[in-house]
């Protein structure tokens, strides 16, 4: 496994979005992710007040949050968090890999969105950080993931124009899936505002329905619910995972119900 320095260098080397943490947060401003993560709180543990969010980037959408909870973010990229800490300075945001970090602090959500967890790619590094999430989380906590699910295999690209803090930009993004990884690699060719042209390739994990419930199994989870944030279930690429941590008494319940009879 990469050092997380090392893995860090890597994602903003060939990620546009990451070595420009301005134009990351006008590309992700018509998110929905915190207002989604707030009414899932609100459905399954209205009573929450703490709040983790693992993969926080520039901090957008704990800022929405943090309204709500109190809240701590915690995400990889140092760059991103310089910028947030000068953007959002009342919301608290660390760095921090999500696969080893302990914070010393349960709480009542904890949250991964953006596709943070797809950029974590090795079955025993996915696995470090399903147990990250469980360190985190008080008893009864909810786990609120947004998620690939399901690859984007089109081949044909396609153009958008995105605005920027510079001016409008050209993007052409081109999808590629290796069934082997389960990696969904998204090339995009941009023209910037300046005339410059830059390339970057987005590398995903997707993590099936299945797989997701086993990983957040393992990391004492029982899964809620999936959707796709459309009430119509579980039909786009992208899912909402929630989860509540089982409470201690029914973990111990259930490693007894587990182990043999005795002779």
């Amino acid at each position: 496994m990469t050092s997380p320095n090392t893995e860090a260098e890597h994602v903003e080397a060939t990620n546009l979005l990451y070595r420009d943490p301005a134009l990351y947060d006008v590309v992700q401003s018509d998110s929905t992710s915190a207002e989604m993560c707030q009414t899932l709180t609100e459905l399954h543990r209205p009573d929450a007040q703490t709040l983790v969010d693992f993969g926080c980037g520039t901090g957008r959408d704990l800022e929405i949050l943090a309204k709500r909870f109190e809240c701590i973010g915690v995400d990889l990229q140092p760059g991103m968090v310089d910028y947030a800490h000068k953007a959002r300075p009342g919301v608290d945001i660390r760095t921090g890999d999500m696969r080893t970090v302990r914070l010393g602090k349960r709480m009542d959500v904890v949250t991964c969105m953006g596709n943070s967890l797809a950029y974590v790619h090795d079955n025993e590094a996915i696995s470090q950080v399903f147990a990250t999430f469980a360190a985190h989380a008080q008893p009864g906590a909810l786990l609120v993931l947004c998620s690939p699910v399901a690859p984007i295999t089109r081949s044909e690209p396609t153009t958008a124009t995105v605005a920027t803090p510079r001016g409008p930009a050209t993007v052409t993004i081109r999808h590629t899936w290796d069934l082997r990884t389960q990696i969904n690699t998204m090339h995009r060719h941009w023209m910037l505002p300046s005339g410059d042209e830059a390339r970057d390739e987005i590398r995903r994990r997707v993590l099936f329905p299945q797989e997701l419930e086993r990983y957040a199994e393992g990391a004492g989870f029982e899964v809620l619910d999936m959707n796709d944030g459309t009430e119509t279930g579980l039909t786009g690429p992208t899912a909402y995972t929630v989860a509540r941590q089982r409470r201690g008494d029914q973990r111990d319940e259930q490693r007894h119900q587990r182990q043999p009879p005795g002779p």
